[in-house]
This record gives C-alpha cells, sequence and structure tokens, in this order.
C-alpha cells in the first residue's frame, strides 16, 4: 500500500514524500531532512519529490528516489541502499549530481559503484509500466545531458542527424555508447564526449520476444524496434523485479 506524507519547513519550500511498502516514518523524516540539508548547501529552495520504496523482502534494498527542478533543468537521482544507510546514499548521490550540473563538468563515467546493472538471468518477467514519452530529439550529446540529469542508465531519444530512434547508455570502455535503429556509424556532428557505437543492428523484436530475450540473456535493458509500428522501445528491469517499457508518444509508423 502506498501513503504520502509532507515534511517541511519554516523557511525552505514544500518537500514531499510518496512511500510504497513498509518504511518507518522516522525513516521519512530522517531522509527528507537530508535532502534539505543538501538543497541548502548548494543554494537551491525549491519544491523536491521523494519516493521511498521499503523492502520487499528481508534481504532487499529500499529504493529512494529525489526530483527537483535545478537551474530549469529536471533533476532526478535514485539509488538503493540498506534502510540505515539511504538517506545518507540518497543525500550524496544528490549532492554530486548538484555540484556536476553547477561546475558544468562532463557526466560520471561507468561503472557506477553506487548502482551496479540489474543484470541476471532471470524468469520471464511481465511489464507492469508502460512509460509513453514524447522523445527528445536532438544530438547524442543532448541525450547524455538528459540522461545524465535524471540519473537514468540509459535513454531513449530521436536522433536528429539520421531521424533513427535511438539510445545512448552508459557502457565502458569509454563511458557512453551510442546505437541506433539503422545507422552504426559515428555521428557525423561534433561531440564533446568520448563514446563508442554500438556495431550490432538493432532487433526487430515483439513485446514478447523482447522480454524473453532480456530475461534470457540477464540484460539490464533492451533497446529494440518494434516491427508494426517501426519505432525503438527500451525495455528495462526495475528494482522490484518486474519490467518497465519506454516506448514514443506517437505510435503511427515513420515513412
Amino acid at each position: 500500500m502506498s501513503t504520502s506524507e509532507l515534511w517541511s519547513t519554516g523557511t525552505a519550500r514544500e518537500r514531499e514524500c510518496t512511500t510504497k511498502g513498509a518504511v518507518d516514518p522516522v525513516l521519512i523524516n530522517r531522509v527528507m531532512r537530508a535532502v534539505d540539508r543538501t538543497l541548502r548547501c548548494h543554494h537551491v529552495d525549491v519544491s523536491a519529490r521523494v519516493r521511498l520504496t521499503g523492502p520487499a523482502c528481508a534481504d532487499a534494498p529500499t529504493l529512494a528516489q529525489a526530483k527537483v527542478a535545478f537551474r530549469n533543468t529536471h533533476v532526478r537521482v535514485q539509488v538503493p541502499g540498506p534502510s540505515g544507510f539511504i538517506a545518507t546514499f540518497l543525500a550524496d548521490r544528490l549532492d554530486r549530481q548538484l555540484a556536476r550540473l553547477t561546475s558544468g563538468a562532463l557526466p560520471r563515467y561507468w561503472p557506477d559503484p553506487a548502482r551496479p546493472p540489474l543484470a541476471m538471468p532471470t524468469d520471464e518477467r511481465p511489464i507492469v509500466r508502460r512509460k509513453h514519452s514524447a522523445l527528445l530529439t536532438g544530438t547524442p550529446d543532448e541525450a547524455v545531458r538528459a540522461m545524465d540529469a535524471m540519473d537514468y542508465d540509459a535513454y531513449l531519444y530521436t536522433d536528429a542527424e539520421t531521424g533513427d530512434d535511438a539510445v545512448v547508455y552508459w557502457a565502458g570502455p569509454l563511458g557512453v555508447r551510442l546505437a541506433r535503429q539503422h545507422q552504426r556509424q559515428l555521428p557525423e556532428s561534433a561531440s564533446a564526449l568520448s563514446l563508442t557505437v554500438n556495431p550490432h543492428p538493432t532487433r526487430r523484436l515483439t513485446e514478447v520476444e523482447a522480454v524473453a530475450r532480456l530475461c534470457r540473456y540477464g540484460l539490464p535493458f533492451l533497446f529494440f524496434t518494434d516491427p508494426s509500428s517501426r519505432r525503438g522501445r527500451l525495455l528495462y528491469r526495475r528494482y522490484d523485479g518486474a519490467l518497465a517499457i519506454v516506448l514514443p508518444a506517437a505510435q503511427g509508423g515513420r515513412s
């Protein structure tokens, strides 16, 4: 069962916390105070939305997420961890995210020790969330900046150079990798990033086939082309073990 609680101070803007599962009220206050302190350290007085998901079992982590609007950019961080440390983990990740955006430094590089990928073979899992998104149309650099600000591991967008749907994602050896539906060469436009291009063709799969492939091979996410719409889709694992999918808001095929 989900509940919502509001936590605020006399001087800060409202901070909203939504919880799912068993979450101790003491933990809610601890997390909200940690987020508030972090925002104050960066002289940011904006509303913050926090989500805490309690562990599904004794060995499972607590999942914490924070969203704020910072310098006209939507900023999100998400991190799993033991409930006794999750406030510190979330505050530290938010602090580093805001510091990186303030300094204009290049994005983080992979692997991320605070959040290892959800990669393991499993039985087939259900898709419990479908996110219809108005995709960014832009360059790989713009897509990486959006992915970094939202603390995603992979980001679906439309490549302005080719018109392909594409993904950027954190990967070795240079930290960022690009996959486009049809084009497998490096982008022609100059890039401030060092990136590699996935050399393999993007598979044409139904959702059923995509789920089977992701679970069978233990993939953290899978970018594929839907045969009927001819649009790209991004299937990924959630921390609760289920799957979610990102797909373009306009589902008509492209000519």
